[in-house]
């Protein structure tokens, strides 16, 4: 806090000199302004904006080259992932038609008319047919890319009970996540924060006079059937988190008092994500790093680090504290025989009671 209010008082120090030189060169009297631009500065300038636009082009076509891939694109793991990733890219394609169109005549309106000595500008005080075009082509634009996206994501969150979705709780708190199955019923019991009781392992403040709670299962890991739709359920013990499943194209807050919810279907196991080219050569390049830093590490009597291997996981999105940035937890896609034999080998909420 201290450091903060010192650069907050540098900053109008700063501000209030500026101030007073501005004022003190206002107050000189028949001081000759030689800051007048003539007509080789305009000149110059209007090279310089001809420059900039080439250097724009150059580094959007190096850009594109370089890293114009975009390989997480191209990794949706959901049903609903290539709409968002179509949406993303029809966006992306229209800013950068724009941003092409509106960047080159921005720069060479202002070589072709720059100032030059007897030269006016014209004026005019409006033309209703380029106000018409300015108006009416973003209208037609952004409404197609606003009704795009509003289908896309109804046609996401509406996740109906005909399909019989598995229903898991996704848990989050300073600085970890937890999973609750609905067990055999796939119904999760009740549940709030005043519930919890540290003494007897319920960490998750289930109803232990609920029916429905007996059978539920809590993990330290996501895992999920492939092909089979999921209605995750979300809530937060402390402060707002966000569940964010890149691979699935899913995200929700987790709200301390209230129940948030997304659905999705995995489309992809996490052993056949792992095999994909694209992962295969980021593992690689990830491994190598590690390698290099391990070789540091031993030099200094450290242990290595170990080697790295894809996962899906679930990240926090929200800035929601120290340790923020390690809040993640493993997400495990598998067959539904898979799934069932993991699930059959844990504990049930019942029998995880310390009594």
């Amino acid at each position: 806090m201290t450091a903060l209010l010192t650069i907050i008082i540098v900053l109008f120090v700063a501000v209030a000199i500026w101030q007073m030189v501005k004022i003190f060169d206002l107050a000189q009297i028949g001081v000759v302004n030689d800051q007048i631009a003539d007509d080789n500065d305009n000149r110059l300038n209007a090279y310089l904006m001809l420059g900039f636009l080439v250097f724009i082009y150059a580094i959007t076509i190096v850009s594109f080259a370089l890293w114009g891939d975009l390989p997480l694109i191209s990794n949706a793991a959901s049903e609903h992932g290539e709409d968002v990733d179509n949406l993303m890219i029809i966006s992306m394609i229209v800013i950068f038609i724009v941003q092409t169109i509106t960047q080159f005549l921005l720069h060479y309106f202002a070589f072709k008319y720059h100032g030059k000595k007897g030269r006016k500008a014209l004026y005019y005080a409006d033309n209703n047919t380029l106000e018409a075009i300015w108006t009416i082509i973003p209208v037609i634009v952004l409404a197609g890319l606003i009704i795009y996206g509003l289908f896309t994501w109804t046609s996401i969150m509406n996740v109906s009970e005909d399909d019989d979705p598995l229903v898991v709780e996704l848990y989050a708190q300073q600085f970890n996540w937890k999973a609750r199955y609905g067990g055999n019923d796939n119904t999760l019991g009740k549940a709030n924060v005043r519930l919890i009781d540290i003494d007897k392992a319920n960490i998750l403040g289930l109803d232990e006079a609920d029916p429905n709670a007996q059978d539920d299962i809590i993990t330290t890991e996501l895992h999920l059937p492939v092909g089979k739709p999921v209605l995750i359920k979300m809530r937060s013990q402390d402060v707002l988190h966000s569940a964010y499943m890149p691979h699935f194209r899913a995200q929700m807050n987790c709200v301390p008092g209230m129940v948030t919810q997304f659905g999705f279907t995995p489309t992809v196991t996490t052993a056949e994500m792992r095999e994909r080219p694209e992962i295969v050569d980021k593992v690689a390049n990830i491994n190598k790093i590690r390698a290099e830093k391990s070789k540091e590490l031993e030099a200094k009597g450290e242990a290595p680090l170990d080697p790295y291997e894809f996962d899906y996981l679930v990240l926090c999105n929200k800035i929601c504290g120290k340790s923020h940035y390690n809040m993640q937890m493993k997400i495990v896609v598998e067959t539904q025989e898979e799934y069932e034999a993991w699930l059959a080998e844990q504990k049930e909420f019942k029998d995880s009671l310390i009594k």
